[in-house]
């Protein structure tokens, strides 16, 4: 394989990866704090599903370069400027609402993300490993599509909740769709969709839901970014002492 289709498709993995590995560590911080014992269990869950395709796409990253020996070197071992996740996937949970809203958001996207890679992907290893991850996607974006029609379409305070969720996360959702000149390009070759080729059935399906929860999608437009070039909020900082710790602490560890 030639040098720069490597580096196109270690760039993609990464940022692929750094998503689900940082929303898999946001999430998991709901564990012992969720407000019943059933969401105790399912967003924890979730999380380790995330973090479990972060840690497949970095091993199918480290096949095709030497730069890392082992996945829980990209993941725990690199400084805040090379991570390439989305900055909506960084920000704090806030409350229970705004962490619902924000899965629905990225997992809705992801789905039809995977549902093309499995069918279009030239690489043949990633292509396999999107049958998966569409299904375990496809299960977030139905789990919390309901949370948040049960949520916007419940209480006044709860409803309350969710209008101010959907202004918090509004800033954040133009980057999902943002056409970079890597994606141009790992388009062009088939390897990825371009983002903007997910928006209108994205945009379609969450107007759906949040129309059923008695609330609205703001219009998009690309207000913040950055994250894919390793730009980041400052709170990303704070997230990765409490995610690289125990590399850190104690290097080379295993269970």
């Amino acid at each position: 394989m030639k040098k720069n289709m490597v580096d196109m498709i270690f760039e993609g993995l990464l940022r692929i990866g750094d998503d689900n590995l940082i929303l898999g560590h946001r999430t998991s911080e709901w564990c012992g704090h969720a407000p019943t014992l059933e969401e105790d269990l399912a967003l924890p869950n979730i999380a380790l599903d995330l973090i479990g395709h972060a840690q497949g796409l970095y091993c199918l990253a480290i096949e095709l370069k030497s730069d890392y020996e082992h996945e829980d070197q990209i993941a725990f071992l690199r400084l805040e400027h090379q991570y390439r996740n989305l900055l909506l996937v960084e920000q704090e949970n806030g409350h229970f609402g705004n962490t619902i809203l924000r899965l629905f958001y990225f997992s809705t996207f992801m789905k039809y993300f995977w549902d093309q890679v499995r069918v279009n992907c030239c690489f043949k290893k990633l292509k396999e490993f999107a049958e998966k991850a569409f299904l375990e996607t496809s299960y977030h974006s139905k789990y919390s599509s309901q949370w948040v029609i049960t949520l916007g379409d419940g209480t006044d305070e709860s409803n309350k909740k969710m209008l101010e969720s959907i202004s918090n996360l509004e800033p954040f959702i133009g980057e999902l769709f943002d056409n970079d000149e890597f994606s141009e390009i790992s388009s062009k070759y088939g390897f990825l969709p371009k983002p903007s080729s997910i928006f209108k059935s994205w945009e379609n399906e969450v107007k759906t839901v949040l129309t059923k929860g008695g609330l609205y999608l703001p219009e998009i437009f690309l207000k913040k970014n950055g994250g894919r070039r390793g730009e980041h909020s400052e709170i990303f900082g704070y997230l990765l002492s409490d995610l690289q710790y125990m590399q850190r602490a104690f290097p080379n560890s295993k269970w």
